[in-house]
């Protein structure tokens, strides 16, 4: 994929964006390790190992990442809904910002690749659960076509709060034959 300028709030920065690989695993591993550590978009609380990162790689689920002058600013990957067949096309995804990155269009980079490869994976639908209050991702995802379904009222506890998340979803219709 060709280089692309990405913009958002914060200003404008050259982007490629292309499938994540194992050697990527130490930067995806930071990047969710800020997403854990800032209590914004995960109900995980120990940081990943980059090895954990690395096997969740090497999975069937698309996997993509933004990068800029070489560096992972953002990544967005799938796994699995459900392990029951009729749900093979469903997947979960999320997304995560380098926090340097945040609001200046590497998220959305990172969604519009992932929405592309799960196209070409011949999934029809992505699925995720966004805390309530993380206004920023709501927006992103609505921008990009994803719908919000409904919430789910005290989901899970972090940090002993019980949290609310919005399931947001969206349809791939070229994969719905």
């Amino acid at each position: 994929m060709a280089p692309e300028v990405a913009s958002g709030a914060r200003g404008i920065f050259v982007v490629k964006q292309r499938a994540a690989k194992s050697d990527d695993a130490a930067a995806i591993t930071r990047i969710y390790n800020e997403g854990i550590e800032d209590r914004i978009a995960t109900f995980e609380t120990e940081p990943r190992s980059t090895e954990e990162v690395r096997e969740r790689l090497e999975t069937q689920y698309p996997a993509v990442v933004v990068e800029d002058e070489g560096k992972v600013a953002a990544f967005a990957w799938a796994s699995a809904y459900s392990d029951r067949e009729c749900y093979s096309g469903v997947v979960d995804f999320s997304v995560y910002v380098d926090r340097r990155y945040r609001r200046r269009g590497a998220g959305r980079t990172a969604m519009g690749a992932l929405v592309k490869a799960a196209e070409s994976a011949g999934i029809w639908k992505l699925t995720s659960k966004v805390f309530i209050e993380n206004a920023p991702s709501r927006s992103l995802l609505a921008s990009l076509g994803f719908r919000e379904i409904g919430i789910h009222e005290k989901h899970a506890k972090l940090d002993g709060k019980w949290r609310d998340v919005v399931v947001v979803e969206r349809i791939i219709p070229a994969n719905l034959s």
